[in-house]
């Protein structure tokens, strides 16, 4: 299993987020680099974002969540356009981030 994982829930469907665009970046000095990128599946999740014998080192990481799109497809007029979530590695542990996503608002949490 990958290191990182996510999810997302769009909270006013009441249903996975399918088909979302997702670009992981590691902090390096003033700026951010792409490490890695996929798709949310059927179930809202994408579960090899990173190769399952990929370590990051510690540091800081953002996920960035292309939402737009998806609410397009659905009809749907938001307000975001995009979640950009920011967090620190501090282990080899396995971190996973979940999104709750709505048209005009999003929350999120360490996941397990």
């Amino acid at each position: 299993m990958s290191q990182v994982t996510t999810h997302i829930l769009d909270t006013t469907r009441g249903r996975p987020a399918a088909g979302v665009s997702i670009i992981m970046y590691e902090k390096t000095g003033t700026e951010w680099i792409e490490v890695a990128s996929g798709i949310t599946d059927h179930d809202g999740r994408i579960k090899d974002l990173l190769k399952s014998d990929v370590i990051l080192p510690m540091g800081t990481y953002k996920m960035h969540f292309a939402v737009k799109a998806y609410f397009t497809v659905h009809g749907i007029e938001a307000f975001y356009p995009f979640v950009d979530i920011v967090f620190d590695i501090s282990s080899k542990e396995h971190y996973h981030i979940p999104l709750l996503l709505n048209p005009f608002g999003y929350s999120t949490y360490r996941g397990s």
